[in-house]
């Protein structure tokens, strides 16, 4: 057994460290059951001077699909633990370095978790790594039991106008709650007639991809239910999601609600309802994101109409305070936007010159 601390980043999304080959430079790999492979950071294959070979094999992400070149076998050490044999396919994530404010060098998918029994404790911030073999759960807690071809599609029961069951991919690289397809919410009339989705911007493997952002009344995963969960509704006009076969994505904002044991081997996913099982989920819309550039936080893809639009940002803005707080931290930044209620005092730098603004969030209840 070995025991990896985690990384935990806004939107539930979490990354442990990780050596590639000899190297002794630690990197941080993002842990993803929405991967079917485990890929590199392009700019960290020529920081390591790796050796990369052109393939036509494609890759999918919410912003579309593309070719990928390949780093073969590679070894991979977390903690103690060698794992051999590894193929990586490379990709560039630094549209991921500055959303979570760390350099992200890889994903860790199906390739790697496959090999073991994962469990994943978000009350410890712990993953532990087991050799195959028999393993006993944890007593309390639910036994899923999804089906696997690289992917997690596990059958999940939405209900809004109306109530159905149906394939949702279970993906911990997803800093959400809910996707689903619009194409889905469309053919079955899912969503009520008195929601009034808004437009937002929504990040990924693939790149950025707008969407609608709105809430459905209930969703339950096993025999656990949650009321009002905020849900995208995404325009898959790839067919990345591989509608009809699935309706979408189980992000982990809601995952992170339970402790996970990830168990490939025999197709079961073990969940237990931990501490943050009943946290406040995010209403707040404000129509903007926040990067990191640079060590310097930027505000990009403000959505006309939108709170962050009447407030008088502009993109490219350079965001200096929220509510006094000065500490150019992306992650503080986000959880200060999340938690907003009342009007947020922001100053921001613009030519230079600095900007006092006042920007009220609005709910998307």
């Amino acid at each position: 057994m070995q025991t990896i601390p985690i990384k935990s980043f806004t939107g539930g999304v979490i990354a442990i460290e990780a050596n590639l080959g000899n190297s002794n430079q630690p990197l941080n790999f993002i842990v993803d059951t929405g991967s079917g492979g485990i890929s590199l950071d392009s700019s960290t294959c020529v920081e390591l001077g790796c050796s990369m070979v052109n393939t036509d094999t494609t890759v999918s992400g919410i912003a579309g699909v593309k070719k990928v070149a390949f780093v073969f076998n590679q070894k991979l050490t977390t903690g103690n633990l060698v794992t051999d044999s590894l193929n990586f396919y490379v990709n560039d994530y630094s549209l991921l370095t500055s959303i979570y404010g760390i350099k992200i060098d890889g994903i860790i998918g199906y390739s790697f978790l496959n090999k073991y029994i994962v469990q994943i404790n978000f009350d410890s911030s712990l993953i532990r790594l087991y050799s195959q073999g028999k393993f006993n759960y944890e007593n309390s807690g639910y036994t899923l039991h999804p089906s696997v071809n690289k992917l997690l599609a596990q059958p999940l029961t939405v209900k809004d106008k109306l109530k159905l069951t149906y394939n949702f991919f279970l993906d911990s690289g997803a800093g959400l709650n809910l996707l689903m397809t619009e194409q889905f919410a469309k053919d079955y009339n899912i969503i009520s007639n008195k929601r009034k989705p808004v437009v937002t911007q929504a990040e990924g493997v693939g790149g950025k991809k707008s969407m609608l952002l709105t809430v459905i009344k209930t969703l339950k995963i096993g025999p656990f239910s949650f009321k009002n969960v905020p849900t995208y509704l995404y325009n898959d006009d790839q067919n990345v999601i591989r509608y009809p076969y699935a309706a979408g994505l189980l992000g982990n904002d809601l995952l992170r609600r339970f402790n996970i044991t990830l168990n490939y081997f025999k197709k079961e996913v073990h969940i237990v309802p931990n501490t943050h099982f009943n946290d406040r989920f995010d209403y707040t819309y404000t129509g903007l994101s926040l990067y990191d550039v640079n060590g310097k936080i930027i505000i990009d893809d403000i959505v006309e109409n939108s709170p962050a639009s009447k407030a008088g940002l502009k993109n490219g803005d350079e965001l200096v305070s929220v509510a006094n707080v000065m500490n150019a931290n992306i992650q503080e930044y986000n959880i200060l936007f999340q938690k907003a209620t009342d009007t947020l005092k922001l100053i921001v730098k613009r030519n230079e010159q600095l900007l006092f603004l006042a920007l009220q969030p609005i709910s998307i209840r």
